[in-house]
Order: C-alpha cells, then structure tokens, then sequence
C-alpha cells in the first residue's frame, strides 16, 4: 500500500468485482479521459491511462517451478499516471513494438529477465528493454508493455481498466457522481485503495489464518508449560505460603502475587522474543504465490507481543495461583 495515491482512481465496467473480470471498450476509453475532475498534465493532455490486465508464467531461477506473474498492458500516458515509477536501467518500452520492462522482482526470482534478454510470453516473443521500481514498494514480479502489443498478442479487443489521476482527492465524489449520470457508460470509479486491499483480501485472509493458528497453538504450548511450572513451584514453598496464611493474609493476596509474579516473568521472554524477531525476519523477503512479502517487525507489534505474553502469564498462573491460595495452613505444615 506504500505507492497507493488518494488522487488516483481505477474505472472499471459497472458490477465488476475486479478488474480481471471488467471490459472497457476501445470506444468508450478516450471517453472516460476527459470527465470532470481528471488532471491534465503539462502539455494539456488528461493523466490517465487504459490498462490490459494479463496473468502469465514463468520458471523460478533456482527450482525451475512455473510460477504466476503479471503482466499489463499500458497506453502511453503510463508514466503520468504512475509518478512512482522509476526505471532502474534501460528505457521504456515503445509503443506497437513487443517490449516490456519488468520489475526487479522478476530478475530476482526468474531467469530471462535481464535488460537485453528476450523471452517468450504467452507464445510471444518479448524483449526486456528496462527494469522498474514502484516508489520503493515491493510489487513482486510485475511487467508493464504497450497496451496494444498485449492485446494483439493475447487476441483482446478490450481494456480491463483506466487509471486516472484527480485534480484533488476531494473530487472523487464529483467523478462519482458524473459518471452515475453517464449510464450508456456503464463505469463505476473505486479508489485505488480499495481496489488494493480487495485485491489482497484473499491473501491477506490466508495469511491471517496461518498467523493466528500457529500463535494460538504456540501459546497454548507456552500456557500449559508455564503452568507446569508454576505448579513446581507452588510445591517447593509450600513453607512459605503456609507461614503466610499462618499470619493472617487471606486467601485474595496469596492469589493476587502468583498472577503478578507470573505476569511479570512473561516481560522478559517477550522481549526476548522480539528482539529475535526483529533480528531475524524484520525486513526479511519471501516470495509465496510470486508475489514478494517484505516483513516488518514494527513496534507496535512488539508492544503486542509483550502485551501477549503477560496475558499468558496471567492464564498459567491462574489455576497455581488457586491452589496455594486453597491450601489449608495444617495441609501445608504437615508437607513441610
């Protein structure tokens, strides 16, 4: 979400649920480059671009194994309408010509993917001209070629969407509702954002399952093995507790300083925890599905962490706590 921008806005056909699945005519895609609000750039022509979205394959570098990537088809104004995009080397790819630029995520996990390499795409041979970055955000392997050499090559006659910029952010609503007056269009405008975290939702629902499985199971491990000990050392001061319910402290403090104790010692290993984290994944890569993860061991779920551990501190030491606080004073001398 790093090279997300509020000023820029996907069109798409109306009732599309994403772009794979809208069609924009080649008729109606000059038309949608003039509505209200969209930005003009220096030389008086509309920021905007009509895009063909097209999933291909290719073999991993080091195992061989086909994997997915992206593959996008671009009008000319690519560059206006995507600021961030940087080439790293070579130029951009020439309109009507088979020439693509891809981003360093490809050279990295494919072969075929140097400036200079030519490479065959969907029974079409292409010719690596530049690579790119987004703005510093980690797209994965992602190609970007003329609009009109995609569609001839993958036997399209349609658009799958139009990327325009806004004058401000402010004038969405105006676009919307512009284009809900333009019902011969049939075209629906959705922020960039959301277009983003629709189109990850999927992934993201996996990944939050995965993350939420395994931390329960480990915390349930670490949950019962901090009670195991608890419960030893609950055993070995049976004296103690037996001279404190000797001198009159109720059942309330005795449980009150298991849970506080057991808390407390969870702070340690959870900084433990996080200090390993960070020194092991943060900004560690991993490339599931062809797409490049980039892990971040922020703060804030440090904080969480440490936030957690104490939790499971308290839960151990619940059920040891009850049984020194239950423990008869004649039970607890006759054990000494």
């Amino acid at each position: 979400m790093s090279a997300v921008r509020p000023d820029r806005v996907i069109l798409m056909s109306l009732g599309a649920p994403d772009a794979t699945q809208s069609s924009i005519s080649l008729e109606v895609a000059p038309k949608l480059y003039n509505l209200p609000s969209v930005r003009n750039a220096s030389n008086g022509r509309p920021i905007a671009a009509s895009e063909v979205l097209v999933s291909a394959e290719a073999r991993t570098r080091d195992t061989g194994t086909l994997m997915p990537l992206r593959l996008i088809g671009a009008t000319e104004a690519l560059t206006n309408v995507m600021p961030e995009l940087h080439l790293l080397a070579g130029r951009l790819f020439k309109s009507g010509l088979n020439e693509l630029i891809s981003s360093e995520a490809c050279d990295r996990i494919f072969s075929g993917f140097t400036v200079g390499d030519t490479r065959i795409i969907g029974g079409t041979r292409w010719q690596i001209v530049g690579t790119f970055e987004l703005g510093g955000s980690d797209p994965g392997c992602m190609a970007y070629a003329d609009a009109s050499a995609v569609m001839s090559a993958y036997r399209r006659d349609s658009y799958n969407q139009t990327v325009v910029m806004l004058t401000s952010p402010a004038d969405y609503s105006r676009l919307a509702e512009t284009l809900k007056a333009m019902p011969t269009l049939r075209i629906d405008a959705r922020p960039e954002r959301e277009v983003i975290r629709e189109q990850y939702a999927r992934l993201n629902g996996i990944l939050d399952f995965a993350a939420y499985f395994v931390g329960t199971i480990m915390a349930i491990g670490a949950t019962l093995g901090a009670a195991n000990s608890m419960y030893a050392i609950i055993d070995s001061r049976r004296r103690d507790l037996a001279t404190l319910r000797a001198l009159g402290f109720e059942s309330g403090p005795i449980l009150f300083s298991t849970l506080t104790e057991t808390t407390v010692l969870g702070i340690p290993g959870a900084l433990i925890g996080a200090a390993a984290a960070v020194a092991l994944f943060n900004n560690l890569a991993a490339s599931p599905f062809g797409l490049t993860l980039r892990l971040a061991v922020t703060p804030a779920l440090c904080l969480i962490g440490v936030a957690f551990a104490m939790v499971i501190g308290m839960i151990a030491g619940l059920l040891p706590g009850l049984r020194a606080a239950r423990l008869p004073v004649s039970v607890a001398l006759s054990r000494v």
